[in-house]
């Protein structure tokens, strides 16, 4: 990829630039910031069930974090661009890289889990599966494409839907973002069906069918390079490698430190963890240990190895970037820098592994999950069998279902596809609150009348 070409001011929405004292990219940190999905990343869980008396991290909080820790990656590998590629970068390239490639790592973070929905993964799980277990009733109304959609659904999609989407009244683009700060939350560059057909080998999917064309002027913008059209699969953007690792650095170290605050995980484990990987990336180690030794508080002591690991896991992202930035450039680096790093040191494996085994694993994180799955499926299941009748078919209990779904999401005269994206982003849209509320209200185990 050419470093002159691959970010653009464009907006989606043909959004003409303004003049003023930001520049498009910073616009686009305050957009995210002041939107109501990110807002409502407040009452999404993260991994713990919220609220509680001890405070944890929820989808809001740490999409904060991943972008402080973004803004530091973005800004030093913005530097290493300048400075060593001056020869090949155009005067706004210069200024972009020095500038601004920070501003958009930030962006993409802030905004990397918007189109996650209540409930983590569980909350995905349960809208995929709704499609696969109700397959025989409803798949003939929908195209082999749109269906991979609806049974493989997933958040990085519905990051972009969230993001680019006009609702029924709202602005055209929806919010509004730079093609470029999109490009770098696209994870997964392909349409689902490459996924479904086997002809990649990638987890997920990074557009539905009805933003592909949204999606193909955003690789348009930023030069994607592409590797199939029938589907279309594209390579990842060099930027995604800085979002996704400052993502990994924040949830394999925070939800640690969640964890010990709660009492899942003893000062004594948390802390030999983090310090085995602090030890295995400092030249200093005495120093950190007579400084950990002169905080008399648990709490404390785990907030200042988390820093000291998170700070020690951004140098060593920054200097995998580095060292493989040529085969990124290329897109063709088939591992996240975590991952890379992860084969090279048993640290951050080993707190991987005691995660899996004693934090995701523990009964309070399974019990949320078990609950947010079948409040988001018997949710889809109140209203998509309604949505997907027409006229006559409708009885007064379809109608009365219907009437719950705010207009914004009604796309009458829209294919059954659309009118059922509609019913997933008001599903996905929901906090875990408003969902298990509205989950106990439609099944009469609350009755009375809220305001």
């Amino acid at each position: 990829m050419n470093l002159n070409q691959i970010f653009t001011s464009q907006r989606t929405g043909n959004n003409p630039n303004t003049i003023a004292s930001r520049t498009d990219f910073q616009r686009d940190f305050d957009r995210i910031i002041f939107s109501s999905a990110f807002r409502r990343l407040q009452n999404k869980t993260q991994v713990f069930p919220l609220p509680g008396s001890v405070f944890v991290h929820n989808r809001l909080t740490h999409s904060l974090e991943v972008s402080s820790v973004g803004r530091s990656l973005g800004s030093v590998i913005g530097e290493f661009i300048h400075d060593n590629f001056k020869n090949d970068l155009n005067e706004d390239s210069k200024s972009f890289y020095l500038h601004n490639l920070g501003n958009v790592i930030a962006a993409a973070c802030l905004c990397h889990d918007v189109g996650n929905p209540a409930f983590g993964h569980s909350g995905e799980d349960a809208i995929a599966s709704y499609f696969e277990r109700n397959e025989n009733q409803i798949k003939s109304k929908f195209s082999e494409k749109e269906w991979a959609d609806l049974v493989n659904f997933e958040g990085n999609a519905n990051a972009i839907r969230v993001l680019t989407h006009q609702q029924q009244g709202k602005d055209f683009g929806g919010t509004q973002l730079t093609f470029t700060t999109l490009a770098s939350i696209a994870k997964y560059p392909c349409e689902a069906v490459a996924k479904e057909k086997g002809i990649i080998h990638r987890k997920k999917f990074g557009f539905f069918q009805n933003e592909k064309e949204t999606f193909l002027e955003i690789a348009k913008g930023v030069k994607l390079l592409q590797e199939n059209d029938e589907p279309y699969i594209f390579k990842r953007h060099p930027f995604v490698w800085l979002v996704e690792a400052a993502d990994d650095i924040c949830y394999n170290i925070i939800d640690m430190e969640d964890a010990h605050r709660l009492g899942i995980v003893s000062t004594a484990d948390c802390k030999n963890l983090f310090f085995e990987l602090v030890k295995s990336e400092t030249d200093d180690i005495k120093r950190v240990d007579s400084k950990l030794n002169s905080i008399g508080n648990e709490n404390e002591q785990i907030s200042y190895l988390r820093a000291k690991v998170i700070n020690a896991l951004i140098n060593k992202s920054v200097e995998l970037y580095r060292n493989n930035f040529n085969t990124i450039l290329e897109g063709n680096l088939d591992k996240g820098l975590l991952d890379i790093y992860k084969s090279e040191n048993n640290a951050l494996q080993d707190i991987e592994s005691f995660s899996i085994e004693k934090i995701y694993n523990h009964r309070a994180v399974v019990e949320i999950e078990n609950a947010g799955y079948n409040v988001m499926y018997e949710l889809l299941d109140h209203f998509i069998p309604s949505i997907l009748k027409h006229g006559d078919e409708r009885k007064s209990y379809d109608k009365k279902a219907l009437k719950l779904l705010p207009q914004q999401f009604v796309y009458q005269n829209g294919t059954d596809y659309q009118k059922v994206l509609g019913v997933i982003d008001f599903v996905s849209g929901m906090t875990d609150n408003y969902a298990t509320d509205l989950y106990r209200k439609i099944k009469g185990i609350d009755i009375g009348m809220t305001v």
